[in-house]
């Protein structure tokens, strides 16, 4: 029995229990649960070891820029220059700390899945009926369920009765399931395999006894758990960009270093004196506050976001939302209002559209446009009063919203009840219920005995197929008896359900005033048929707009459910998910079963191809996501289900529903949403593309600082002359602008159009030849106001601390311009409104504080090697950063002109 690798629901009962050498009504006896427990373990799933805090902590410093910065700390502090060394250090430190609290929100998600697999088992041993801890189940243990019960392992089922189960969590299926015994083909996919129960899933009615034929990690739900660990965890577009960058910069860095201190020895300069300057270079050339503002400003589009209910658990997720091209969405609750809702109704010739959506009581009836009522088809009253007596479920409100206790099917029936007046409480007192026969899948429906008007009534609701069976005559619209016209029936039930609606079918039969009791006998045949009751999860309005407005900014949109391909495809139409045409559902969507037979070429084009996937397996979702990214796509993906967690990690973006979601989902997910909405997704993807234009602009502007302050340093270098900015000055200017103006630019509102353009492919630079070309123009100009500066005021003959302290403050005000300029890459902020930004005019007015205090405090003085400036320097200072101003302007007008942006 050592390798269980059976099909078990194409498995015969018997043979099963022959592998499994168990006893249906004995099970196994305690030397049989010795051996297996010791064989195959505890029924439980392996945790998987997680990164230990410490390699957390020390990934933070195994970055090319920090690099530099440790190397440059080791060099000031064998120089003897502590103050530098410290600062420095304290840089490296700070962005070290900001990495490793995001970072060690370490994933949580293999440890919800092994919770999963807790809780007790009701088993036969010895014949004798026990309760067990779940995990102490081995193969071959006989498990009796009943309603209420978290199925323990995977399960194949020996006898049912009425048992459905919810393995929504599981397979993505949005109603429970109705489960037999009977033999299933060996390709039956995981959502269609009625005769077995799998760990984890609910029991929701019924009860069954049933052969443990998995346990542990050999269940379906550890294989999602290996899928899990075995899914990729990607770096973020931004990740990669900023990396690709980091590495170009150190090189650059490196080799600018590398002249200096080439040029210095060249000259006979002391070797400290070379060190000094290429640190200086390093220093100034490194953008310190980068990973802080980067922060800093996801930090921002977390909290946008948030207002529009989509909570982000991890920073780099912001950015990646403004780069996806395709979001991977689940249809039931996310794309539809999960709420059942009866659409249409045939009685006699009649077929009436029901208005009105969810579970509220709004809504009303027509017919080709025209209000009806029972007043103008009165079997409209009836069938609607049989749904309401056949009926084991309530709805509710709670704190202003309709929801279902029970089969949503049931409360779909209620609320169209509810649409022609009639009261579930005040029906049931008129006509008090008498007996009633459960549904069973073997008999296909559910009948109630009701006292109505001095007589016994049998309502009958079930499939369409056993009610037209049992029928052989029915009611009109006017409520008189006719001939039955089962074809003409059959050709309606099957136009609805190509629109991916859930028919049932309504008989009833009349009995004498001594019929207390109903049985199956008493209804097989001679019912009266009164019609059919039609109904589907409506799509979400708001999520119909948000499906357009993705589509229009670039992104697709694919359907991934574990619902039934035609309904899938029907509901695909309506979001504008497909397109509406005669075409059938097989060449719209694609199955998992379909799925299965393909070669790894075709589903490759499957993936391009369709954009409805209906009733795949956790496996074929992880390969779907894989198959979209190896093409160059940014991958988006919701989920709500055990199921969807491999994918969800695997996805660029992984985004869960706050509602419906499981633990385990929540935990591998990069977004929650509080409101389970596609609507939410699609604001976040607004937000995203925002958060990354303000990146953008943050990076353009910080860029000209550090190539200014590099190229001064290299400049003085090679020409021999006194170095007009000292490290711990360069260090000075780059945290306290990062921070104080850098940052506010995180604060700028979105652009218009902002969705009106295709997203950024995830290989694309971080900066466009256009930028770049900015980046460079404004260092030149900076470097040389810097030196015009620097020798205006050492050759008028002050010292070499007054001209360092006006280069300091020639770099800083020229930021200052240069921030005003770059709040947008195409529109001045004059057109944006030059004080809207209220945090970059505060992040201004402290920013110059300091540089006042810098300027002319003694305590500053000492440590910053700084000395005060007369009111000359000021006016030549700020006159140079007005014309900086107005060149960056007149740059961007003659862009405009030519209708581009110059980011």
């Amino acid at each position: 029995m050592k390798n269980l690798d059976y099909n078990w629901h194409s498995t015969d009962i018997a043979e099963v229990l022959s592998i499994m050498e168990s006893d249906p009504t004995k099970g196994l006896d305690k030397n049989h649960v010795d051996k297996r427990r010791e064989e195959y373990g505890s029924n439980i799933l392996t945790p998987k070891a997680g990164e230990s805090w410490y390699m957390l902590l020390l990934k933070q410093f195994h970055q090319p820029l920090v690099y530099i910065l440790l190397i440059a700390t080791a060099v000031v502090g064998l120089m003897g220059e502590w103050v530098e060394m410290f600062a420095i250090l304290g840089v490296v430190l700070v962005n070290a700390v900001i990495g490793f609290v995001q970072e060690s929100k370490a994933q949580k998600a293999i440890e919800s899945l092994s919770s999963v697999s807790g809780g007790q088992a009701t088993v036969i041993r010895n014949g004798i009926r026990q309760l067990i801890n779940a995990e102490e189940l081995v193969p071959g243990d006989i498990v009796v369920l009943q309603s209420g019960d978290r199925v323990p392992a995977d399960i194949r089922l020996l006898n049912v009765k009425d048992l459905q189960i919810d393995e929504s969590a599981l397979t993505g299926e949005s109603l429970p399931v109705s489960k037999e015994v009977a033999l299933l083909t060996r390709d039956t996919v995981l959502g269609d395999r009625k005769n077995m129960a799998y760990s984890s899933s609910l029991v929701t009615y019924g009860t069954a006894t049933g052969v443990v034929v998995e346990t542990g990690d050999r269940t379906e739900i550890g294989k999602i758990n290996d899928l899990i660990s075995s899914a990729d965890v990607l770096e973020t577009p931004l990740t990669k960009k900023i990396s690709r960058f980091s590495h170009v910069l150190l090189w650059a860095i490196l080799g600018l270093a590398g002249i200096t201190v080439v040029a210095g020895l060249i000259r006979g300069q002391a070797l400290s004196e070379v060190f000094m300057e290429a640190v200086a270079l390093a220093v100034g050339a490194i953008p310190e506050g980068l990973p802080a503002v980067v922060t800093i400003t996801l930090a921002i589009g977390v909290s946008r976001m948030a207002q529009r209910r989509a909570i982000i658990r991890k920073l780099p997720a912001v950015e990646t939302l403004g780069s996806t091209t395709v979001i991977c969405s689940d249809k039931t609750g996310t794309l539809t209002q999960n709420q059942m809702t009866v659409q249409k109704i045939l009685v006699g010739d009649s077929i009436i559209n029901v208005l009105g959506s969810g579970y509220g009581p709004g809504g009303r009836f027509s017919v080709n446009g025209n209000e009806v009522n029972d007043e103008n088809i009165p079997l409209l009253k009836e069938i609607l009063i049989g749904g309401l007596l056949n009926n084991d479920s309530k709805i509710i409100e709670k704190q202003g919203e309709w929801t279902v206790e029970g089969d949503p099917t049931e409360g779909a029936l209620i609320t169209s009840a509810g649409k022609l007046g009639l009261v579930q409480d005040e029906l049931h007192k008129s006509f008090p219920r008498l007996d009633i026969i459960p549904f069973e899948s073997e008999y296909q429906y559910m009948a109630t005995l009701n006292e109505k008007d001095g007589t016994k009534v049998a309502y009958i609701k079930g499939s369409v197929e056993k009610l037209l069976e049992m029928s052989d005559r029915a009611l009109n619209e006017n409520g008189e008896e006719v001939l039955l016209d089962k074809e003409k029936v059959h050709k309606i039930a099957e136009l609805f359900a190509a629109k991916g609606l859930r028919v049932l079918a309504f008989a009833r039969k009349e009995f004498g005033d001594d019929k207390d009791g109903i049985e199956h006998a008493d209804i097989k045949d001679r019912v009266m048929f009164i019609g059919l009751q039609a109904m589907i999860d409506p799509p979400r309005l708001e999520a119909i707009e948000a499906v357009r407005t993705s589509q229009n900014a670039g992104v697709v949109v694919k359907m991934i459910t574990g619902d039934h391909l035609i309904t899938a495809v029907a509901i695909a139409e309506k979001l504008g998910i497909v397109e509406k045409n005669g075409t059938d559902a097989i060449n719209k969507g694609i199955n998992g079963a379909a799925l299965e037979k393909m070669s790894e070429d075709e589903m490759k084009k499957a993936t391009l191809k369709y954009n409805v996937f209906a009733r795949v397996s956790p496996a074929q979702k992880l390969e779907l996501v894989k198959y979209l990214q190896a093409q160059g796509h940014t991958v988006a993906m919701t989920g709500d289900g055990v199921n969807d967690a491999p994918a969800l990690r695997q996805a660029d973006i992984g985004i869960a529903m706050g509602i419906s979601g499981t633990d385990v989902t929540k935990e591998t997910a990069d977004m929650v949403l509080t409101d389970d909405n596609f609507a939410s997704i699609e604001a976040a993807v607004e937000e995203g593309r925002g958060v990354f234009d303000n990146l953008i602009k943050f990076i353009t502007w910080t860029l000209p600082t550090n190539l200014t302050e590099g190229g001064v340093i290299l400049i003085a270098s090679i020409m021999g002359i006194a170095l007009p900015l000292m490290p711990l000055q360069l260090l000075w200017i780059n945290m306290t602008t990062a921070v104080f103006l850098g940052a506010t630019l995180a604060f700028e509102k979105k652009e218009p159009g902002i969705m009106d353009r295709p997203p950024l492919p995830s290989g694309m630079a971080l900066l466009s030849k256009s930028g770049i070309k900015r980046i460079v123009i404004m260092s030149g100009l900076l470097i040389g106001a810097v030196f015009m500066v620097y020798n205006v005021i050492l050759n008028s003959g002050h010292s070499v601390e007054v001209a360092r302290t006006g280069a300091v403050n020639m770099i800083v005000i020229g930021e200052i311009f240069y921030l005003f300029a770059l709040r947008s890459l195409r529109y001045s902020a004059f057109k944006l409104g030059f004080f809207s930004n209220r945090y970059l005019i505060g992040g201004v007015l402290i920013m110059i504080a300091l540089q006042l205090g810098m300027t002319y405090l003694a305590p500053m003085n000492l440590v910053f090697a700084t000395s005060p400036l007369g009111l000359n320097h000021w006016i030549l200072i700020l006159g140079i950063g007005f014309t900086l101003y107005g060149f960056i302007e007149f740059y961007k007008s003659i862009f405009r002109k030519n209708g581009q942006s110059d980011s």
